[in-house]
């Protein structure tokens, strides 16, 4: 009877437990659906919209880029770009069944690839993605139509990037590329989204925000298999800022083809502005695939390639200006009255400095800077050299705009090296010697200028006496600065200049039918054949333009590139006229 008892006092106490669970099982779910429906109704409504809204990006028309007479320099064409939802993309076996279908379609991209793009766009569940870029109509129609192909998928046109000129102008007007993630997390509060296009490199790089213009916005209803339904919410894209630049792309077409397979770089300036006509490195490259999408064995044949395809020579290479650094040193001699237009030197081919001999190319007897000048005598420089010293002609250098970036409106510039005392202590924990500013006096030594700088020294003697500033965006020129250098002492630099090309070692730029003025070099390459090097500007009675030449390992600048800039200058003097849009 007990026994009988007991087990049911212990029924009833389980079934008293099992109550009381159950009250307090609907009791917490009474509470959650109280809390989800009152407390939290605004956030899982939200949810909910954002489960049948999709919101896209609509790009901007990037703003193009024209020669001084107009003529393209980047243009943008129509392409379709296959988008999709990450909610979608991410779920198991979507990436590769869409691996087959782009195969069978010719688009060689497998689902590890597909991930990867999807994972580096990935902002947002309901922003879309791109897949697969630059698809052409005749692609799009070919997939839309396939069986296998997906609602949640859609074609989207896009603007992309094309440059007419090629490799003529690429080192200037640069490319476009997808945004790193380093750039993008960089420039996420100016509205950058990841798979958005971006300057790299040149003009497109420099000018980025007034070329990029504004992304327009586009949100959509979706059906529970996220097909569209309707537009519910629209902000039209704004096209970024075209703009001319005062490149004339048929003097860099000439400088190009000069060049040729040559590896080397050609500037041309406006002596009385420092507008940029000819900004031309070789060898050059094709903006075009980098801008499209290239495999990255591709790319990495190009920034490996020995030759060096994307340096830019005219600003980012520093190299001995040789003799036509020797109108710095006649100015900084003739500036600080050392030496007269009178004064001469007796050059008997060697010039001896303690147990050092310094050579010339012949014996030129007795000369004046004119004369010097004319015949390119070391001898005469060296001297004239030693008598100015280093601290003098360091200062001349730098305030000719040597030895420092001249300013120029794109990326990378060199600022090549104005050599003196303090520096060579520092780099290599030595004096300087007589001996370093003897190799001074004729340009060599530790002293490195870019092709840009020679330009700029140079349209400084041409302009009588202004350094300008390189530009090449022709709305905003920048100011040029007096350095107020007196008329007679440019006037025998001048003149010694115009007889290197009448009837010195220039004489093979003389004979294009223009008078023009300017200096030859032959600089030292300690890797193998000399450089070669030309500096002038013409026409000789009123100087308009300056040009720069250097060809590595081209051994002779009176053979090799006097004749370059020579016909460079007769052809920039007799388009003159058609400068002007």
């Amino acid at each position: 009877m007990n026994r009988e008892i007991n087990r049911r006092v212990e029924m009833d106490f389980r079934l008293s437990l099992l109550r009381w669970g159950l009250l307090l099982t609907l009791l917490l779910l009474g509470g959650a659906i109280f809390s989800f429906q009152v407390f939290r109704f605004d956030r899982y409504l939200q949810l909910a919209v954002q489960n049948r809204l999709r919101t896209l990006q609509v790009p901007a028309q990037r703003g193009r880029l024209f020669d001084t007479h107009g003529a393209p320099l980047a243009l943008n064409v129509r392409t379709f770009d296959l988008k999709g939802y990450p909610l979608y993309l991410r779920r198991e076996g979507v990436l590769e069944n869409l691996e087959g279908l782009l195969g069978r379609h010719g688009i060689p991209l497998d689902a590890d690839q597909l991930a990867e793009a999807v994972d580096r766009q990935y902002w947002a569940p309901f922003r879309a993605v791109t897949v697969v870029s630059n698809l052409t109509l005749a692609q799009v129609a070919g997939l839309v139509t396939d069986p296998d192909f997906s609602p949640q998928l859609f074609p989207y046109p896009v603007w992309r990037r094309v440059y007419p000129a090629g490799p003529l102008a690429a080192h200037v007007v640069g490319y476009v590329g997808e945004i790193s993630r380093e750039e993008l997390d960089a420039r996420r509060d100016r509205g950058y989204q990841g798979g958005d296009l971006i300057g790299k490199m040149g003009i497109e790089a420099v000018y980025e925000e007034r070329l990029r213009g504004k992304n327009g916005e586009e949100a959509i209803e979706v059906d529970a298999r996220g097909r569209r339904l309707r537009r519910l919410d629209y902000r039209p894209q704004e096209a970024g800022e075209d703009l001319f630049l005062t490149l004339d792309l048929g003097a860099q077409r000439l400088a190009a083809e000069m060049l040729a397979d040559r590896r080397g770089g050609i500037v041309a300036l406006d002596v009385a502005t420092g507008a940029v006509r000819v900004l031309y490195s070789s060898p050059s490259f094709d903006t075009n695939p980098l801008s499209w999408g290239m495999a990255p064995g591709e790319w990495q044949a190009i920034i490996e390639a020995p030759e060096r395809p994307m340096m830019n020579r005219t600003i980012a290479g520093a190299y001995p200006p040789a003799s036509t650094f020797k109108a710095v040193v006649a100015l900084a001699a003739l500036g600080e009255k050392v030496i007269t237009p009178n004064t001469t030197i007796f050059c008997s081919r060697t010039f001896k400095l303690g147990n050092r001999t310094f050579h010339c190319l012949r014996a030129h007897g007795t000369e004046n800077v004119v004369e010097a000048l004319r015949d390119s005598c070391n001898v005469f420089f060296y001297q004239v050299g030693l008598r100015t010293g280093i601290d003098l002609l360091s200062s001349w250098a730098s305030l000719l705009g040597m030895g420092r970036p001249t300013g120029i409106d794109l990326l990378g510039e060199a600022s090549g090296n104005v050599a003196g005392p303090e520096w060579k202590m520092a780099r290599f924990q030595e004096s300087w010697y007589q001996g370093d500013t003897v190799n001074y006096s004729i340009g060599q030594g530790f002293l490195l200028a870019t092709p840009l700088q020679m330009a700029v020294v140079y349209a400084a003697i041409a302009n009588g006496g202004y350094r300008v500033m390189p530009f090449l965006d022709e709305s905003s020129p920048p100011p040029k600065e007096n350095l107020h250098i007196e008329e007679a002492v440019l006037r025998p630099v001048v003149k010694g200049l115009e007889n290197v090309v009448a009837t010195g070692t220039g004489r093979q730029a003389g004979t294009f039918g223009v008078s023009l003025a300017g200096k030859t070099g032959t600089a030292q390459n300690y890797h193998g054949a000399d450089h070669a090097w030309f500096v002038g500007y013409g026409p000789r009675e009123n100087p308009r333009y300056a040009v720069a030449v250097l060809v590595e390992a081209g051994e002779k600048g009176s053979a090799t590139a006097a004749p370059i800039g020579g016909r460079l200058l007769a052809y920039l003097i007799d388009h003159d006229g058609d400068q002007s849009r």
